[in-house]
Parts: C-alpha cells; sequence; structure tokens
C-alpha cells in the first residue's frame, strides 16, 4: 500500500510537469520572439536599495492544494531520488531569491545555454523576484523545458518563523505564481490554446532559503500540498572565488538521481560558463537532464528529517545572525558568511 500510495503521488507530479512539449513550444514562439526570449548580460546585475517590489501581494483564495500525505517516505526534506539500476538522469536546479530591499538578476546565457542545448531543469523562484521579474517568469512557465518551483516569499529564514509569517512565506510565491500564469493567459497571443493548460496551474516543490528548516517549517511546506526539495550536489557558485571549472568539478561528481543546486538569479557568479563545461561531459557519460518532477516521478525519493547543505547542522548558523522579521521589514545578510570560498556557499539561496 506504501509504494502504490507513492507511485500515485508521483505519477500526480508528472502530471503537473509540461506533457504536451511540442505545443507548449509553439505556445512559447508564438508569444515571444528569439530575441525576446534571450537579453542581456545587463540582466544578471543586482540593484540594492529597491523596495518597489518589497510588498507581498494581498491575501486572495488560493488554488486548492492536497497536503502531502503520510507515510513519511514524501514528508521531509528530498536530497536525491533512488533510481532503478540503468537509469541514469539528472535534475539541474538553479535558484531565483531576492532580499528585500534589492532587485536581483536574470541570468540569459545560463537560460540561453539551456534551451539551445535542450537541457530541462528546474527554477526555484520567491514571490518577490516573480513580481520583479514579470516577463521572465511567463517565459519561464511557458518553455516545455523549465518547472517552477516555491522558494520561499522573500528569502528568510523559515525556522526562525511561525504563525501567519510563516504562511506568508509559503504563501506568498502561489500568489504571485498564479497573477503571472492570469497575465499570461490574457494575452492574445495565448487566445484559446489549450497548451496553456499544460502550464500547471500551482507550484507543487518548495525549497527553502539557506536550505534551512526545522519539523515545524518542514510540516507546514508539506501541509501546503508542496514537496520540500533539497540537494545532493552542491555547486558553491554563489560564493565569487568559485571558478566555473570548481563549479563544473562539482557538478560532475553527480550520480544517477542527483538533484544539483546552482543560481540563476546573478549570484551564480560562473554558472553558466561552467554548465558549457559540465554538461557535455555527463552527456558523454550517458546522463539524461529532467526536471524534479521528471525525477520523482522515476523513482523513489531519499528523504532526511532535517535540511543541510553538505551536511547535518551546517546551515544552523542562520539562526543566530538572522533575526526573525515579519513581512516588509528589510534582512540584512552578513556579507563575511556569503564570501568565504571554504564554507557551505548557502547565503544566496
Amino acid at each position: 500500500m506504501i509504494r502504490r500510495g507513492l507511485t500515485v503521488l508521483a505519477c500526480a507530479l508528472l502530471a503537473a510537469t509540461p506533457a504536451l512539449a511540442g505545443d507548449r513550444a509553439s505556445l512559447q514562439n508564438r508569444c515571444w520572439s528569439a530575441a525576446a526570449l534571450s537579453g542581456t548580460p545587463e540582466e544578471k546585475k543586482i540593484t540594492k536599495g529597491i523596495k518597489t517590489f518589497d510588498a507581498p501581494p494581498p491575501a486572495t483564495a488560493l488554488e486548492p492544494s492536497t497536503p502531502v500525505p503520510v507515510p513519511v517516505a514524501w514528508r521531509g526534506a528530498v536530497r536525491r531520488v533512488k533510481l532503478q539500476p540503468g537509469k541514469k538522469l539528472i535534475a539541474l536546479t538553479f535558484d531565483m531569491c531576492e532580499l528585500p530591499g534589492e532587485v536581483t538578476g536574470y541570468d540569459t546565457p545560463l537560460v540561453d545555454y539551456l534551451r539551445a542545448n535542450g537541457i530541462k531543469a528546474t527554477f526555484f523562484a520567491s514571490g518577490k523576484w516573480m513580481r520583479s521579474h514579470a516577463k521572465r517568469t511567463q517565459q519561464l512557465m511557458a518553455d516545455p523545458l523549465f518547472e517552477i518551483g516555491n522558494h520561499a516569499e522573500a528569502h528568510r529564514n523559515l525556522r526562525l518563523l511561525s504563525g501567519q509569517a510563516l504562511t506568508d512565506e509559503i504563501e506568498g510565491p502561489q500568489r504571485a505564481y498564479e497573477l503571472q500564469r492570469a497575465q499570461q493567459r490574457s494575452h492574445q497571443c495565448v487566445a484559446d490554446d489549450p497548451a496553456f493548460d499544460t502550464i500547471p496551474p500551482r507550484m507543487s516543490l518548495f525549497r527553502f532559503p539557506f536550505g534551512a528548516c526545522n519539523q515545524a517549517a518542514l510540516d507546514a511546506v508539506n501541509d501546503a500540498g508542496l514537496l520540500a526539495i533539497q540537494w545532493d550536489v552542491s555547486t558553491g557558485d554563489p560564493v565569487p572565488a568559485q571558478s566555473a571549472a570548481a563549479i563544473a568539478n562539482a557538478m560532475l561528481q553527480a550520480k544517477p538521481g542527483a538533484i544539483v543546486i546552482g543560481h540563476g538569479n546573478g549570484r551564480g557568479f560562473h554558472t553558466a560558463e561552467a554548465l558549457a563545461i559540465a554538461i557535455p561531459q555527463l552527456k558523454a557519460k550517458g546522463f539524461d537532464f529532467v526536471t524534479v518532477s521528471e525525477l520523482l516521478a522515476q523513482g523513489t525519493p531519499e528523504i532526511s528529517a532535517t535540511c543541510y547543505d553538505r551536511r547535518p547542522g551546517d546551515t544552523d548558523r542562520y539562526d543566530t545572525f538572522f533575526k526573525p522579521s515579519p513581512p516588509n521589514v528589510d534582512v540584512k545578510l552578513d556579507k563575511k558568511h556569503a564570501e568565504k570560498p571554504n564554507e557551505p556557499a548557502v547565503p544566496a539561496r
């Protein structure tokens, strides 16, 4: 019965991912030219002192969700997926996070490389990032290669939140997602195209800011119908000193069923260059690239009872220099931790 429950949930996850790739590609091409989908490296720039997008959206009714069921095989932090022998799948993930009082970037070369080479990926976007990058959010939604996951509202440490503040961090991105999906539906290029309905009405995946959680936060995420997705391959790309070669080398250590974390919001300093190094080598080894939902549908998730970057307890330090902060209050990042090449690279997550 447990295995049957897992299979049902996996199938539901796969159903929420792009199923009609050809149709979605046609929809995307009608709505945006190749030039509009691409851009300039300037978009990667991070701008401080902008609070335009700090205010969360009004509390509105959300698309209905079903809590992640017991058994605990699905509740907890998913670090990787156990696959059947012979399957060589990897899920690349890129965080698109944004702190209060700033607007982060959009890594055009990274996304262009993925599209040019037909590489699937999952983007974990904060609600704030989706509001400040509305057009790019809609483009990622429409792309049959990609899926979007929930990366909390404004990248606060959920271990330090409770009650309504915790709920707001989880629900804010879903409101932003639904708003962008509705705006996209209103475009003349969409009309009544049934391919639009392959864009899921809800996100099904969640990534904790800083890779930090506690049991209460895990329960809140799972009860909201979201699977908590961690990683087992950390590229270290938000550290400026981490070279493209070092990032690529981290990716090349991936085993079948791996979940790789990088950044596509301007804080992956050499990530696009690293992809061009690592992906051809991984392909040569027989690996295929899938979204996280597709990876989950192909095997059994390996669950941790808690969240961490490389080893249990290595994100605990964020509890000491991050103070609980209600919505609309700026949170300051300790830059010392963000710039130590030898420390786990979680400050920008």
